[in-house]
This record gives structure tokens, C-alpha cells and sequence, in this order.
């Protein structure tokens, strides 16, 4: 079994693939295959010699896996868990005869599904063929084509380029001088010299679907995402929330609905990516696009629910059914269960600008983070600044929960930087906070859906209570998240005089469940997350410790 890996860390490819390639070999290796992996990276877990039987370091390309194919003589290749790297090189071993001339079987979702869903042509017809709600766009080859479909349908319109990772060449064009420049970035970037001209739906909500789908046609949903952000920044730079926390339970099973639709139409074999644009003033929605393969939405999936989708996925691949698979957490039940969540998971996104000082931090279509954070907590409000406390940035940005020399920011400036955001959005959002804007105010210049504001204002009201009220209110604020560093920064005081007030108060941390089930069954290797609410301690010592 030959597995393709994902190369170099990239800006919109990072360790999620190393984590999915590994995961993947060790399943093939259960079920008794050997496995041959490529990959030239050799920075990963993936290119360890306990994860694969036999690892190539070697190029990428065509011909160095035309070479290896032709010494190892693999029966079967599998390119979906290696990212868009991994889905290329398939389509171009396909179509330089290479897989026919040795004989090598493509196992998990095949080629023209891979072709439907990564053609923007092909995937709008397939889309509209089912039902499916898609913004007007167009196909284009040449820069003069995007000109005149924008002119028609009107500014602002969204560049999509094909078969490319992380929006790569995307973005938003607001005129005709913006669109020629993306445009031309976009066709150069894509693989086929091919980009999507779409009309923007830039501020409608995003919500991503988790799928996982069967040779048999049983499909399930993982998980629902819902972006923080809204339509117009890339998945991989925004806040990412889980379970879905906004949508109505009648948008929400719609969504749902259309997302294993769209799973069956494309006949997915294995874990697939939707993503889903939803009005938030009413019914109204709209496909974005799907990754036909294991991404960086699943890693993040996977960890906030235990359901392990790159080892089912590669499962699937070699002829297991949902129904034949035992979930390896709960060893219990079986794949085909879909997970439920009792707690809430965010993601940020952690981005390389403290290295590359000169970049454009301004956010949009393209990705720029280069990894992310999860933090797990009862609320929305603990998981986030879980996750603030785990983005190793300036400890006193961490601390405070405001950008640096905020005070330097003019009022006019803030809001300029809330409309058009960077990385520091955020932190932004906080100052403005501080500031005495309102949410509504805030949900008109960013377009964030109120429910997530409302959320901020409460950290923030905690934090002035501290200030005001001083101790009293600790448990409230650490109950909600705030680290003790946090605590220290807003009552002006030391930590060991924080970690003084938390000990009189009785505060101590119980330990929850990621069991993929919310408790309904026994977990044979469950994970757990801490959390300042009281209730049970749903961890227990084995009894064996050694210290």
C-alpha cells in the first residue's frame, strides 16, 4: 500500500497532515497491509520508522514516486490523506499512465469524484444537477474572462482558484484594478490555470460539516463548525467553534441534509469537508465548496469530538464498512455512530507574523496561519481563553487580552481595523469593548454574529468587575477560564497573591470526558479536559502511579 505524505510545512498546510498520514498508516498496518510511504519532509511523526514498513524520503513529483512505484510494486495507492499535495499528484500519475502501467489501484474516493469536487466548473454543475443553492459565478481562464463576468454580475466578487491549498491565489476583489491583480495571481497559482469568479457572500455565517461516507453509501456527521468569522475569511485564519452554537435546530438539520447530499452525489469514500454559507436574516444558503479528502478541518474535528477520522477513513479505503469498524475510543460501539459533544471546543489560529514582520496581516480568502490552538471548556467563554492562554504570543497580550500599546490606537483606527481585520481582531474586538462600544455596533463593522459578541462583552465585564470588586469575583472569572495570569493582570497584583485568593477560595479543577459519546457508553481511551465548575471528577487514578 503506497501513502503519499504532504510535503513541507507550508502557510496552509501544517501538522494536520503529518497527524492524518500517521494515524492512517497505523490503521493499514492493523488491518495487515504493508505500507510504503513518501513523503520529503523529515520533520514528522509520519516519516518515523515505527509508522510505515518502509519510508522514502524522496521528492514529490511525478517521477520520483514513477521510480518508487516501479521498484515496491504497490497493489494500491491512497492520496487522500496527504492534502492537496497528495490529491495532485494522483490526478497527474493518473494522467501520465504511470497507476495503469503498474497496475496500482486508487483506493478511497476515486478520481472523478476528486475532479467534480476540485473543478470549479464540474462541482457548480454536480451542485446544481442536485438542488443545491450556489452564488452566481464563472469558470474563467484568462483574466479578461473574470473582468467581464464581474462588470455583469457586479463588484465585490470572490476569486476562487482551482485544485489549490488554503485559498492559494484567492481573494476579494472590490474593483476592476483589485480583481486583475487576483486574478492573475489566482490563474498562476492553479494547477490548470483555472479560477472561479463568484459573486461575494462575503458576511454571511460559515459552517463546515464533518462527513464521513462508506463504499455501502452509510454516511454520518462528525461534526458541525461554526466559523466565527464570517464568509470572506478563510476557515484556516478564523476562530472555529464547536458544536455549532447560533443555528436553529431547522437551519441546522438542513445544512446537515445537504451536507450528506452533497457527500452522495460525489459518492465520497472515506472523510469529506463541506462548507456551507448560511444568511444569518434568514433560510437562505449557500454551498462554498468540499474537500474530498481527509484536511485540516478534520484533525480539528477529531480532536474536538475523539472520533479518530483519519483511521476510519483509511478503514474505509481498503473495504470496511462504518458498520464493520469498532470506534476505537468507546471499543464499544461501532464507527457508524455519530459523535455527540456535552462541552464546547474553539480553535484559533496561531499566525507566523512575529516572523515575517513585513507581510500584509490583513485577513481575506487566502489563508495565512501556519497552525491553531483548542481549547475545551463548559462554555464558550472557557474554551476561548483556553485557547488565548495556549498561542504562545506575547504573554502580556495573553495576560490582558489587549494588543500592544492599544491606547496608541485612535478611535477611527480601531474601527477601520475592525472592518478590514488582521490577525489582531480579536484583540481589537476587546479594545473596542473597553471602549464602551456597543455589540451592535460591533456586529455591523465585522459582520460576527452577535451571540459571539455578546460572549466577548461577558469576558470583558468580568474582567472590569475584577477590577472594581477585586476578589470577590474570582470564581466567577475562574470558572469562566481566566488564568491565573489573566486574574493577576486585571486586579494589579502578583501571582502568587492570585494563586493565594484561588487556594482560599477552594477552587480546584475537575476533569472532564472527550469520549466521543457524552457519557451515554463506557470509554476504553478517553481523553479529558480540566474545568473550574464544579461537578464530577470523571477521572480516576489508575492506582498505579509511580510517583
Amino acid at each position: 500500500m503506497l501513502v503519499i505524505g504532504s510535503g513541507p510545512i507550508v502557510i496552509g498546510q501544517a501538522a494536520e497532515f503529518d497527524y492524518a498520514g500517521s494515524q492512517a498508516c497505523i490503521s493499514l498496518k492493523e488491518e495487515g497491509y504493508q505500507v510504503v510511504l513518501v513523503n520529503s519532509n523529515p520533520a514528522t511523526i509520519m516519516t518515523d520508522d515505527q509508522i510505515a514498513d518502509q519510508v522514502y524520503l524522496e521528492p514529490l513529483t511525478v517521477p520520483s514516486l514513477t521510480e518508487i512505484i516501479e521498484l515496491e510494486h504497490p497493489d494500491a495507492l491512497l492520496p487522500t490523506l496527504g492534502g492537496q499535495t497528495g490529491l495532485n499528484l494522483a490526478i497527474e500519475l493518473d494522467q501520465a499512465g504511470v497507476l495503469n502501467k503498474f497496475g496500482v489501484t486508487l483506493l478511497g474516493t476515486d478520481l472523478q469524484t476528486i475532479q467534480e469536487a476540485e473543478d470549479r466548473e464540474q462541482f457548480k454543475q454536480l451542485m446544481e444537477e442536485i438542488g443545491q443553492p450556489v452564488p452566481a459565478s464563472l469558470t474563467v481562464h484568462t483574466v479578461e474572462a473574470a473582468c467581464q463576468f464581474a462588470e455583469e454580475a457586479g463588484y465585490p466578487v470572490i476569486v476562487r482558484p482551482a485544485f489549490t491549498l488554503g485559498g492559494t491565489g484567492g481573494g476579494i476583489a472590490n474593483d476592476q484594478e483589485e480583481l486583475e491583480l487576483i486574478a492573475k495571481r489566482g490563474l498562476a497559482q492553479s494547477p490548470v490555470t483555472e479560477c472561479l469568479i463568484e459573486q461575494s457572500i462575503a458576511g454571511l455565517k460559515e459552517i463546515e460539516f464533518e462527513v464521513m461516507r462508506d463504499a455501502n453509501g452509510d454516511e454520518i456527521s462528525v461534526c458541525c463548525m461554526e466559523n466565527f468569522d464570517p464568509v470572506g475569511i478563510h476557515t484556516g485564519d478564523s476562530i472555529v467553534v464547536a458544536p455549532n452554537q447560533t443555528l436553529p435546530d431547522v437551519q441546522y438539520q438542513r445544512l446537515r441534509s445537504a451536507a450528506l447530499a452533497i457527500v452522495a452525489a460525489l459518492k465520497i469514500e472515506g472523510g469529506c469537508n463541506v462548507q456551507l454559507a448560511q444568511s444569518p436574516i434568514s433560510d437562505d444558503y449557500y454551498v462554498i465548496e468540499v474537500n474530498p479528502r481527509v484536511s485540516r478541518s478534520s484533525a480539528l474535528a477529531s480532536k474536538a469530538t475523539g472520533y479518530p477520522i483519519a483511521k476510519i477513513a483509511a478503514k474505509i479505503a481498503v473495504g470496511l464498512n462504518l458498520s464493520e469498524i469498532t470506534n476505537p475510543v468507546t471499543q464499544t460501539t461501532i464507527a457508524a455512530f455519530e459523535p455527540a459533544l456535552d462541552y464546547v471546543v474553539v480553535k484559533l489560529p496561531r499566525f507566523p507574523f512575529d516572523k515575517f514582520g513585513g507581510a500584509d496581516r490583513h485577513l481575506g480568502t487566502q489563508m495565512k496561519a501556519t497552525g491553531e490552538v483548542m481549547g475545551i471548556g463548559l462554555t464558550f467563554e472557557e474554551a476561548l481563553l483556553k485557547a488565548i492562554d495556549s498561542l504562545e504570543i506575547d504573554p502580556g497580550v495573553q495576560a490582558s487580552l489587549l494588543p500592544a500599546n492599544d491606547d496608541q490606537l485612535s478611535d477611527q483606527e480601531l474601527v477601520a481595523a475592525l472592518k478590514s481585520p488582521t490577525d489582531l481582531r480579536l484583540f481589537e474586538l476587546f479594545v473596542a469593548l473597553k471602549r464602551g462600544y456597543s455589540t451592535a455596533d460591533l456586529a455591523e463593522w465585522t459582520k460576527i454574529s452577535p451571540f459571539f459578541l455578546h460572549k466577548l462583552a461577558h469576558i470583558w465585564q468580568l474582567k472590569r468587575e475584577l477590577v472594581s470588586q477585586g476578589g470577590e469575583v474570582v470564581v466567577s472569572a475562574k470558572r469562566f477560564g481566566f488564568t491565573n495570569a489573566m486574574l493577576a493582570s486585571a486586579l494589579r497584583c502578583s501571582l502568587s497573591t492570585v494563586e493565594q485568593l484561588v487556594k482560599s477560595a477552594g477552587l480546584a479543577p475537575v476533569y472532564k470526558t472527550v469520549d466521543t459519546c457524552a457519557g451515554e457508553f463506557a470509554s476504553a481511551t478517553p481523553y479529558y479536559y480540566s474545568s473550574y465548575f464544579p461537578g464530577n471528577n470523571e477521572s480516576q487514578p489508575l492506582g498505579n502511579s509511580g510517583l
